[in-house]
């Protein structure tokens, strides 16, 4: 009895101390809705007053227990546990974001709610909702704060406070990002934390003064800047950015847009003039490279429609911006352009931004080893002794980070195939359900078709919109944690490491 009890004992001071980061992270959750709270109260707008009021209250209540009993621990895990957290760290604050959804008063169902709420914390620019206009605006404001939040990453964010806690944090942020190429902006992942959020705060704070002098009032430019910054797309208007209709706006999120889907470890090199290892960055000058190749192409196959090059290169680059950085910003109704154009659009949701970014999708450096290892292949063929490496930022890789990126592609096929596979089930059009896969899965929002920049996701069953959820987080966290955790030989391993 006595040898049972310990055990209990044991096993809940573990479940308390391992869930204690989840809650941490679920409080950061409930704190960022008193900023929508405060509004609606400005506002004296009651109802979604209660909206953010009750599910906040209720995170932070249920929290003081986790916080109580083990606040005197130190709490460090492996990278199984990480893994774990991680994921449960999303998906619930998925779940807690989808309340002020569902307490809005906008007959908005909890299939609905979490759709928007993963869309959010995913930083995917997708909605169900056909009439955005018409939404309370502290609904608006939250909808672009758990973009924002999401952009970089919640549990980035706490990877700077969470050692205050006594939490080992490195793991977390491993399966958080678990891109070919981490690199430590400092020698401390804390540090590094700190300085990657000044830099995201800086930018986005300088993109809605930016929007604030374009002519947007103070609420769209703070609705509108901080789902750019995120690589979200969301907007306060049905059109998105379309809506203003100004030549200034469209430059300024074409930058911006461009600039979140850089990575963030290249702006700290360029705060300490590293200029030399800015410029000799592979992935960065592939990055601007497919960008400015694509929207030459688009531009040139617009030019008969919009009558000017000026013209034909502004809404070129910003849609190209924004399928790039998989923004999802919809700077005009691209169904209706020439067939080239929607090529060569379909053909970047293949690619994505660059790792350690806010954007999703593949990623440009995974690209580019699979193309230097293709040409490897080929000289090996033609020079059977000789010896060959892929080489990035004038560095040669290890092998093994081939077979890495290798496997997430084929990973992320198979999830692209089986969501498009999901979509057909439905009803849908091959062309609308291949690019919906490719729009949920890569984080971009808008794809063609059902999924188009002028349609919404609200016609989905509802089972679709759950099993979309879930991929565009699995998405978020680049395929395998959410891939890691369903594997039966993970379980197994947690099990015998116990």
């Amino acid at each position: 009895m006595k040898k049972n009890a310990r055990k209990t004992k044991k096993a809940a001071a573990a479940f308390f101390s391992l869930a204690r980061p989840v809650v941490f992270l679920l409080d950061i959750a409930a704190a960022l809705m008193l900023i929508p709270l405060g509004y609606a109260a400005f506002l004296g707008d009651g109802v979604m007053v209660r909206a953010f009021a009750v599910p906040a209250a209720c995170e932070l209540l249920a929290a003081l227990p986790f916080h109580f009993f083990t606040r005197q621990k130190r709490v460090e895990f492996g990278p199984a546990d990480g893994f774990i957290l991680v994921f449960a760290a999303w998906t619930l604050s998925i779940f807690l974001g989808a309340f002020p959804w569902f307490l809005s008063g906008e007959g908005i169902g909890f299939t609905d709610a979490f759709f928007e709420s993963s869309c959010g914390f995913a930083t995917t620019g997708a909605t169900t909702v056909a009439d955005v206009e018409a939404l309370p605006r502290p609904l608006l404001l939250w909808r672009s704060l758990i973009h924002w939040a999401g952009g970089m990453g919640i549990v980035l964010l706490t990877v700077a406070l969470l050692p205050l806690f006594g939490i080992g944090a490195f793991q977390m942020v491993k399966a958080e990002t678990p891109g070919p190429e981490k690199e430590k902006v400092t020698p401390k992942i804390t540090a590094a934390a700190k300085i990657l959020w000044l830099v995201y705060t800086a930018l986005t704070a300088l993109l809605i003064l930016l929007y604030r002098l374009g002519g947007m009032d103070w609420f769209d430019a703070v609705c509108n800047a901080l789902p750019v910054m995120a690589s979200g797309g969301v907007s306060t208007k049905n059109a998105g950015l379309a809506f203003f209709n100004s030549p200034f706006i469209d430059i300024v999120s074409t930058v911006f847009m461009l600039a979140a889907g850089i990575n963030f470890n290249v702006y700290f090199r360029l705060l300490r003039g590293k200029f030399r290892e800015v410029l000799a960055n592979t992935e960065c000058r592939v990055y601007l490279a497919v960008f400015a190749a694509a929207s030459l192409i688009i531009a040139w196959s617009l030019i008969p429609g919009y009558g000017s090059i000026g013209a034909a290169l502004r809404y070129a680059s910003a849609q190209t911006a924004s399928v790039l950085s998989t923004t999802g910003s919809a700077a005009a109704d691209y169904e209706r352009w020439p067939p080239l154009a929607q090529a060569v659009l379909f053909a970047l949701m293949f690619i994505g931004g660059c790792s350690g970014s806010t954007a999703g999708g593949i990623k440009i450096i995974r690209h580019v080893i699979l193309w230097k290892q293709a040409g490897n292949e080929i000289r090996r063929i033609m020079y059977p002794r000789g010896i060959f490496g892929v080489r990035i930022n004038n560095k040669t890789g290890d092998k093994h980070v081939v077979y890495g990126v290798a496997g997430f592609i084929a990973a992320y096929g198979l999830v692209v195939l089986a969501t498009s596979l999901a979509t057909a089930a439905s009803g849908c059009d091959i062309l609308s359900s291949v690019g919906t896969a490719l729009a949920v899965t890569g984080n971009v929002g808008i794809g063609f078709g059902a999924s188009g920049p002028a349609a919404h996701y609200g016609a989905f069953p509802a089972a679709l919109k759950w099993f979309y959820s879930f991929v565009m987080v699995a998405g978020r966290l680049e395929i395998w944690t959410a891939l890691v955790i369903l594997t039966p030989g993970f379980r197994r391993h947690r099990r015998g490491r116990r």
